[in-house]
C-alpha cells in the first residue's frame, strides 16, 4: 500500500453525488463542540451555583459565567451545519438579538443580570432569545441524532421559561426543571466529545446542491 493511498481522503456517496471530508471541516466541527462543551459547563456551574449556595453574593458571579455562555453558544452556532440556510441564519439572529438584550440589560440596571431577569420576567422577551436559539441546536440534535438528552432540552428550556414568564410555575418546579437543564446539557455536550466527526458534517452533496440552487436562481 503506497503513502498516496494512506493519505487519500475518502469518499462518502451523498444524495447528490460523491464528497469528501477535508480538514477545515473536521476543525469546524471540534470548534462547534468546544463552543458546546463550554456553554454547557458555564451553564452548569452557574445553575449549582444558584441552586446548591444560599448566599446572595454568588448572583454577582453569574454574569461573567452568563457571558461565557453566550460567547461559546455564539461560535457553535456559527459552526453548525444546518442544511436549511434560512434556519440557521434565525438562529444566529435571534443568539444576536437575546446577546445584545443581555447586554444593555446588564450594563443599565444596577442589580445582577441573573436578577434583574428573575424579578422582571419580561425581560424574556429579549433575553429569552438567546435560549430560543439554544433550543433550535437541541431541537436539530434530536431530529438528526434520536438523542434522549436532547428530546427532553427541546421540551425543558421552554416549559421553564415560559412557565416562569407567566407566573404559573412554583420556586420548586424551577429549580427542579433548571436541574434537569444544567445536567442533560453537559450530558448531551459530552457525549458529542466521542461522536464521529462525520456525522456532525452531513451530507455535503446536499450543501452543494442547495448552493447551486440559490446560485441558479439569483
Amino acid at each position: 500500500m503506497t503513502t498516496q493511498t494512506l493519505s487519500a481522503p475518502e469518499v462518502y456517496h451523498g444524495q447528490f453525488g460523491e464528497f469528501t471530508i477535508t480538514q477545515s471541516d473536521r476543525t469546524g466541527v471540534i470548534i462547534y463542540r468546544a463552543g458546546l462543551m463550554v456553554a454547557a459547563l458555564s451553564f452548569a456551574i452557574g445553575s449549582a451555583l444558584v441552586l446548591l449556595n444560599n448566599n446572595p453574593a454568588v448572583v454577582t458571579g453569574l454574569t461573567p459565567l452568563y457571558a461565557c455562555f453566550s460567547l461559546a453558544l455564539g461560535v457553535s452556532l456559527f459552526t453548525i451545519h444546518i442544511y436549511m440556510v434560512l434556519l440557521h441564519r434565525m438562529l444566529q439572529v435571534f443568539w444576536a438579538i437575546g446577546s445584545i438584550a443581555s447586554m444593555i440589560l446588564a450594563l443599565s440596571s444596577s442589580e445582577p443580570l441573573a436578577v434583574t431577569v428573575y424579578n422582571q420576567p419580561m425581560t424574556l422577551f429579549g433575553v429569552g432569545f438567546i435560549f430560543v436559539a439554544l433550543t433550535g441546536i437541541y431541537f436539530k440534535e434530536a431530529f438528526c441524532f434520536n438523542r434522549v438528552e436532547t428530546k427532553v432540552l427541546t421540551v425543558t428550556v421552554p416549559l421553564l421559561l415560559l412557565g416562569h414568564l407567566v407566573g404559573i410555575l412554583p420556586t420548586q418546579g424551577e429549580s427542579l426543571l433548571l436541574g434537569i437543564w444544567a445536567t442533560l446539557f453537559l450530558v448531551f455536550a459530552l457525549r458529542k466529545t466521542v461522536q464521529a466527526i462525520p456525522a456532525d458534517i452531513g451530507d455535503k452533496s446536499v450543501f452543494t446542491y442547495l448552493k447551486e440552487q440559490r446560485l441558479a436562481k439569483v
